[in-house]
């Protein structure tokens, strides 16, 4: 309980706008070394087991389940692949990345939201329609598997 009080209420704060950058690091080893007090581990143990265990997400499952709250709750933005293209092709349940060379705009939680949405199981991603089933899905998901790295997730399903 005091572990989401203090530490969890504070990486939650801005973390859609902050969750990448190179600082994130820093706090993510605070965030380990938090688990492993809580589990009275070893310095050198291993977390990746204890995040479920404790039913805590990573630092960086958490920024890549924070866009996927902000699509959710903002679906009418967003262009699906069965809007633009009328075959009926595996990726139409995909959404429509919009195509951009600024970096900045690659960087905007809407273009973020498109990629980490395109990179989900389709079991999940089916389920965007109900919002609150979609949500506790994937924030199953994301504790299952204790991502340490949001290019671990987008490697993840990489043959998409």
């Amino acid at each position: 309980m005091i572990y989401f009080a203090y530490f969890n209420s504070l990486l939650e704060y801005g973390i859609a706008f902050w969750g990448n950058s190179t600082e994130s690091v820093k706090v993510f080893k605070l965030q380990k070394r938090a688990i492993r007090l809580m589990t009275v581990s070893s310095v050198r143990t291993s977390c990746r087991p204890l995040f479920p265990m404790l039913g805590i997400m990573t630092l960086p499952s958490q920024y890549i389940f924070s866009p996927m709250r902000f699509l959710s709750r903002n679906l009418e933005f967003y262009t699906f692949n069965s809007t633009v293209d009328s075959y009926n092709t595996r990726n139409r349940i995909l959404l429509h990345k919009p195509s951009s060379l600024l970096t900045i705009y690659q960087k905007d939680l809407y273009y973020e939201s498109v990629g980490v949405f395109n990179k989900l199981p389709h079991n999940i991603a089916e389920l965007i329609s109900h919002n609150k089933s979609f949500l506790t899905k994937f924030k199953k998901y994301l504790l299952g598997k204790a991502f340490y790295s949001v290019d671990e997730y987008m490697n993840e399903h990489s043959g998409r």
